[in-house]
């Protein structure tokens, strides 16, 4: 049986933002049910360690750095900006006390769909393109006619690789936010 194209890209794609959502409320609810909920406000920290983390994979693409395969490096950022995520939607929790600290958390969650939405997107458009592909090599068109044919899809992907032309803005914008939250913090804590 076929699935449909819902039920491939789109459905994934909200059940690991709703995934997000329910994990945080669970994590958030034992911290209350517990009574440990300045725990919360040290995931934080611990969140903000594993962002900062998966930008390995970022180095690594850019040649910074020269350690790891780059395919193992995208999961393990995945997985990390998730679980900070994760960390850092407890931290804020339902307090509405910093607004720096909301608008950091809104830039954050803004920046997971845009990073979610070029995943699937550009995994989507590269199957389409390589199964059209395929599709014409066996009907027999090659060399110039395979490429002509081809020309719109080719560069639509092309266009689509481009997905973080707007992903980058979105975190730096997430990036000076939180780096705005962490300094308010450090000046206002009360360290005594």
């Amino acid at each position: 049986m076929r699935l449909s194209l819902f039920t491939r890209e789109v459905v994934p794609f909200y059940l690991r933002f709703a995934l997000l959502v329910l994990a945080t409320l669970a994590i958030d609810a034992l911290l209350h049910w517990f009574n440990v909920v300045w725990i919360g406000r040290y995931l934080g920290i611990a969140g903000a360690l594993l962002i900062i983390g998966s930008f390995g994979y970022s180095l690594r693409k850019r040649k910074f750095v020269t350690v790891g395969k780059p395919v193992t490096l995208l999961r393990l950022h995945e997985r990390m900006a998730w679980t900070g995520s994760l960390l850092i939607l407890v931290h804020a929790g339902i307090h509405f006390n910093a607004l720096l600290g909301w608008l950091a958390v809104a830039a954050m969650l803004v920046n997971i769909a845009s990073g979610l939405t070029g995943k699937f997107l550009l995994h989507r458009a590269r199957i389409r393109f390589e199964a059209t592909k395929s599709e014409m090599l066996a009907q027999g068109l090659y060399d110039g006619g395979l490429e002509d044919s081809l020309y719109w899809d080719q560069l639509t992907l092309d266009a689509l690789k481009q997905w973080r032309v707007v992903h980058y803005p979105i975190t730096l914008a997430f990036a000076v936010l939180a780096l705005g939250h962490i300094v308010s913090i450090f000046l206002f804590w009360g360290w005594r």
